[in-house]
């Protein structure tokens, strides 16, 4: 009964989101409520939602102050060099951009961060995906399942937590994994050059005339519309790119329609701003190393660092009391909306774990599976990895799967290092889990809906995590 309800419970709320029928906050808050009625644990309600919000406080702390940390070195122009290289590097070619995209994703995914990784991905790129007119849902989609991949490294947290609970070693665990995972990287890169090249069927061949530079305007001019792809130094007349309604596109290709022009409050990264600090430039460059590396060697839980990290941040480049505030204020919608999201989603995870629901659901999946494929369980693990890490945490995957999974291989002589490296392939669908609070980060600062942005990704996702696992069986390594 429950293996029933927890797989009903997930459906429905995948559904309404998706069908846009309940935003996620609500649904995330109503819905497990309603099961948790349906199961007749009405009464407990409460200390499931208290122990979810308790497990997950710290992470809605660390997403807080993270944003308000990056916010304000956005504001400052840490990243204002970044961006003009990629904009260099993309010539305003939707191709490019969304090559780019990726690429810069699995760059800054080094720290083992989602969430910082989305806010400068999304900081960089989404001035240009609204210049540009493109869609927004291909910038979250490659960001996602391109950190997703990357999200494997020691210090992001899956590889350790595998280690953890079968009692290995994180290296022998991830060092073997390289090749495969190199192969995934490689096909999100690939995916992105096919997503790019369809964004500039659609909306043209761009070239950017000048750079944000201070002197000058960026000046956007594409060379035909649509159809099939120019060459920048044809006779085809140019038009400007900004407003029109030429780049919004249809269907799944458009997203949320938000990619076109410059409705929606559209501001690039304007170079004469007052908020900017030049003469702090490697101040804050040397404090975010420092966030960054003090991260890594986990020198202090990650909450603690990014709050004094914003603290300092907000104390030396704004230390008028009133500019500290304006700061705050200018940040304040990401942080309740991702804040919110979070704690709504402790609701989702807290009657999930307090029913059984996760139990059920687990111990159904692995006595469902057949006899005569314990010889292959770590294939087995790494198909079911797919669904698993996207309908729970990775601590209730990690912690409360993978021993069974495990176990069970080693019935049938499988190693348990081939069990823990099979259960790293489904990471880059994970990463657009609704469980995920860095997914809330992605979508809220690119104005996505996270149904388009499901939509969109899962395919794709678990299409790059089909390629992980088959390229660990041709290698030998799963």
């Amino acid at each position: 009964m429950l293996t029933v309800l927890g797989f009903a419970m997930i459906a429905t709320f995948l559904v309404l989101i998706m069908m846009k029928k309940m935003s996620p906050i609500a649904a995330l808050v109503l819905i497990p409520a309603l099961f948790c009625v349906a199961v007749g644990q009405g009464a407990q309600l409460g200390d499931y939602v208290i122990e979810g919000v308790g497990k997950l406080a710290p992470t809605a702390a660390m997403l807080m102050f993270a944003i308000v940390y990056f916010g304000v070195m956005i504001d400052v122009g840490l990243f204002d060099p970044i961006v003009r290289g990629i904009l260099r590097f993309c010539k305003a070619d939707p191709l490019r951009v969304v090559v780019g995209t990726a690429v810069l994703a699995a760059i800054v995914s080094l720290d083992g961060d989602g969430s910082t990784t989305f806010m400068i991905t999304v900081s960089a790129m989404y001035p240009l995906y609204k210049r540009l007119g493109m869609s927004l849902v291909v910038m979250t989609g490659v960001a996602a399942t391109a950190n997703g991949v990357m999200n494997t490294l020691p210090w992001g947290g899956p590889t350790a937590r595998a280690a953890t609970a079968l009692k290995l070693d994180a290296a022998d665990i991830f060092v073997p994994m390289i090749p495969a995972l190199g192969v995934g990287l490689l096909f999100v890169f690939a995916l992105a050059y096919v997503l790019g090249r369809r964004e500039r069927r659609r909306i043209g061949y761009l070239t950017l005339d000048e750079v944000l530079v201070p002197e000058a305007e960026t000046v956007l001019v594409a060379a035909g519309g649509g159809g099939k792809d120019t060459d920048r130094d044809t006779d085809t007349p140019k038009r400007a790119v900004g407003g029109s309604a030429e780049g919004a596109g249809t269907g799944e290709s458009a997203g949320t329609g938000e990619g076109a022009g410059t409705g929606d409050g559209f501001q690039g990264l304007d170079p004469h701003r007052a908020t900017l600090r030049p003469k702090l430039y490697w101040f804050n460059a040397g404090l975010t190393i420092a966030l960054l590396t003090a991260m890594i060697l986990e020198l202090l839980p990650i909450p603690v660092l990014f709050l004094l990290g914003a603290a300092l941040a907000l104390t030396v480049n704004y230390p008028n009391m009133t500019e500290q505030k304006a700061r705050i204020a200018a940040h304040a919608d990401n942080v309740l909306n991702v804040a919110g999201m979070v704690f709504a989603a402790a609701v989702f995870t807290g009657v999930l774990t307090g029913t059984g629901m996760v139990k059920a659901m687990a111990d159904w999946l692995v006595g469902a599976i057949p006899e005569g494929m314990g010889p292959h369980m770590a294939l087995v693990t790494g198909v079911l990895s797919l669904p698993l890490t996207y309908f729970m945490s990775n601590d209730g995957f990690y912690f409360g799967v993978l021993p069974v999974l495990a176990e069970a291989g080693a019935a049938h002589g499988v190693s348990s290092l081939e069990i823990a490296r099979a259960s790293l392939v489904g990471q880059a669908l994970h990463m657009s889990s609704p469980l995920v609070p860095a997914v809330y980060v992605l979508v809220g600062m690119a104005k996505v809906e996270f149904g388009d942005h499901t939509r969109f990704t899962v395919k794709w996702a678990a299409l790059t995590s089909l390629v992980v696992l088959a390229a660990g069986i041709l290698f030998g390594i799963i």
